[in-house]
């Protein structure tokens, strides 16, 4: 086993790491204090973004999977979510596990005969998934999803016995959901798991080569990337107590993506990638007619100048020195 480099190094950068850590968490915290009821909603909005952004991270920016339908799994999360809570009157926080889990299930159902696919051929078939989902809440399958209109009275989520109804609110629940899925997405990444879905990424011939099972990890990556994106489905329909097939579009898929590649493949790039897709266009809201026309600029000087993304990976570096001196004990004992 190859001892991990960098010990003095990494203890300083851990000793630097904590005191920026506690000084963005209060300064998060401390935000929407100094913020109007509009930014606070839109920082609502951000946090949304990026925590789906993470979730999609899993499958396309460890995974490396082309996956352009992400919002098929947030919509299934959401309307699982609308159904239970306006028929059963189940509380929407319960609900966040069983939104979570039918829109894995979904997506395991779907990924497992395209699993093979690559590339833009995967890419193209995901296209399709968003958009057969999208059609069959407008046709209100099984007179369950209230077709174009959608459902309403979704009620608020509560926790201790505290509606949760007010901007402030939901920003202090959605972004703690945030930094709870980055600390355990960042464990998921130096476990066995993340190492995995790192080696298909670079190259799924030589994982499989290694004895990697590629078809099993990009299911698992898969069906979790799902899963967190149901349960931001949940959130989603819980703050606005209505959702309709309109909500769930072939765009916010096309978003996503972008906010992945934006950001490198990193847990921190996807959050600032979510920060510049979906909160930039809330910045030049007054120059409306040219600001996706600014975006998309931006995106293709993106793809030129830093194709890796803005914060990708780390590198793993792995301390070999032991090995040399091994190699020269053995050499003075002959």
């Amino acid at each position: 086993m190859l001892k991990r480099s960098g010990t003095t190094s990494g203890t300083i950068l851990q000793r630097v790491k904590f005191p920026a850590l506690v000084a963005l968490t209060a300064l998060a915290a401390g935000l929407p204090l100094t913020l109007n009821p509009y930014w606070t909603a839109v920082f609502v909005s951000i946090g949304l973004g990026a925590l789906l952004s993470l979730s999609l991270n899993v499958i396309l920016g460890r995974a490396g999977i082309f996956n352009m339908g992400h919002a098929a799994f947030y919509a299934v999360g959401a309307y699982v979510t609308a159904i239970l809570n306006t028929r059963f009157q189940v509380p929407v926080l319960w609900l966040l596990p069983v939104a979570g889990a039918a829109s894995g299930l979904c997506a395991l159902l779907v990924a497992r005969p395209i699993i093979h696919l690559r590339g833009d051929y995967l890419l193209i078939v995901t296209v399709g998934i968003v958009e057969i989902v999208r059609i069959a809440l407008i046709n209100d399958v099984g007179g369950l999803t209230g077709g174009a209109n959608g459902i309403f009275g979704i009620a608020r989520p509560e926790i201790f016995g505290i509606r949760i109804r007010r901007d402030i609110q939901f920003y202090y629940l959605v972004w703690g959901a945030v930094a709870l899925t980055v600390a355990l997405f960042s464990r998921l990444d130096r476990s066995r798991v993340g190492r995995a879905l790192s080696c298909i990424k670079e190259d799924d011939t030589a994982a499989e080569g290694c004895g990697i099972d590629v078809a099993r990890y990009k299911l698992l990556a898969f069906g979790l990337g799902a899963f967190w994106a149901g349960m931001a489905g949940a959130l989603f329909a819980a703050k606005m107590t209505i959702i309709s097939p309109g909500s769930f579009t072939f765009w916010d898929s096309v978003l996503l993506f972008a906010a992945v590649t934006l950001g490198g493949g990193s847990q921190t790039g996807a959050v600032l990638g979510a920060f510049l897709v979906f909160g930039l266009p809330e910045i030049f809201r007054d120059f409306a007619s040219a600001r996706m026309l600014v975006f998309g600029l931006a995106l293709m000087a993106m793809m030129v100048v830093r194709p890796q993304g803005l914060l990708p990976p780390a590198l793993r570096r792995y301390d070999t020195r032991f090995i040399t001196r091994g190699e020269r004990a053995a050499g003075d004992g002959e």
